[in-house]
């Protein structure tokens, strides 16, 4: 077989860029809350640095998710939004998606694991959305959305790897840049990259010296491994309290934004998650889910690396089952 007869590659998804989080924020203006930024004195006094942490956890459907889940069934054609939209999400994603139909007049179909905090799973329901449980020892959601794509003809919008999707969730970056001048450091949680992806794509676009730094749990390093190797790195259903970042790997657009865009990779201890999210609860007064806290307590696990600078945090959510919330803070 010559070179000219050889079969063509998979073509590589489009990037999404800095343009698109600007276009996103465009079309979320009027629909997405534009959420507060708090502060700390406490903690600025105790780190010697400023920290500002952009209260994801208030905007609609509880979290940032919202913003890509809208932006992007926004995005479909007409044809695509009468076919109605599946996806698969452990809560948040969920919730965003199908709180998005409700506004939109949007058919949604959710898959999520059995053992979702009932909050997440009661809460996508609330919104109309349909839940489908499964076993995530037994099955993956990614199969069975795939399964249902071909039986009910449904649009799939994966929970991160989605130029659209990213476009939306950079635009909590977005509004941070613009209320808090001068940041050196931009932070977030990461789980499938794609909250990482878009804030990265907004912060170096305004300021190409800043630090955009990803963190994870250390039991689902997968992200930081995948960053520090250049090469997809995986993990199977990983133990962490961090629910919201239990994702299997990257994906095909998130990885390579990450390793472009992204200055470094941070893991945290389950105790530094709960310490962190205990400091948010108690002292700043704000619901957390272990997730959203997962920034913090890359800060309070390493504090002099992060002395004299301006600090950026998106709290990323707040849809917690208090029970077991009330369990973990002690």
């Amino acid at each position: 077989m010559t070179i000219s007869d050889a079969p063509d590659a998979p073509a590589s998804p489009a990037l999404p860029t800095a343009a698109d989080v600007h276009a996103a924020a465009e079309r979320l203006r009027g629909n997405a809350h534009r959420t507060p930024v708090m502060t700390s004195r406490t903690l600025n006094e105790r780190f010697g640095a400023e920290f500002f942490f952009k209260c994801e956890n208030l905007q609609r459907g509880g979290s940032f998710k919202f913003r890509g889940a809208f932006n992007a069934v926004s995005g479909l054609a007409a044809a695509q939004r009468a076919l109605g939209v599946l996806t698969y999400s452990s809560g948040n994603h969920a919730q965003a998606v199908a709180l998005t139909g409700r506004i939109l007049g949007v058919r949604t179909a959710i898959v999520m694991p059995d053992d979702a905090p009932q909050s997440k799973i009661e809460g996508t329901r609330g919104y109309g959305g349909e839940v489908i449980l499964y076993d995530k020892h037994k099955e993956t959601r990614e199969d069975i959305a795939v399964a249902l794509q071909a039986e009910r003809g449904m649009t799939l919008l994966p929970p991160y790897d989605h130029a659209g999707v990213i476009a939306g969730q950079g635009t909590a970056a977005l509004e941070l840049l613009h209320d808090v001048p001068g940041l050196s450091v931009m932070m977030t949680p990461c789980g499938g990259g794609g909250l990482l992806s878009g804030t990265a794509l907004a912060a170096k676009d305004a300021n190409p010296g800043i630090r955009v730094i990803g963190v994870e749990p250390e039991l689902a390093d997968d992200a930081t491994r995948s960053f520090r190797t250049g090469t997809l790195q995986k993990v199977h259903n990983p133990p962490t309290i961090a629910d919201g970042l239990r994702t299997p790997a990257l994906g095909q657009i998130t990885f390579p934004l990450i390793r472009a865009h992204v200055t470094e990779m941070r893991t945290v201890s389950e105790d530094a998650i709960v310490e962190a999210m205990r400091y948010l609860w108690t002292r700043m007064k704000i619901v957390v889910e272990p997730s959203g806290a997962v920034p913090l307590a890359a800060v309070m696990s390493d504090p002099d690396a992060f002395r004299g600078a301006r600090v950026g945090m998106v709290i990323t959510g707040g849809n917690v089952d208090l029970a077991n919330a009330f369990a973990l803070l002690g």
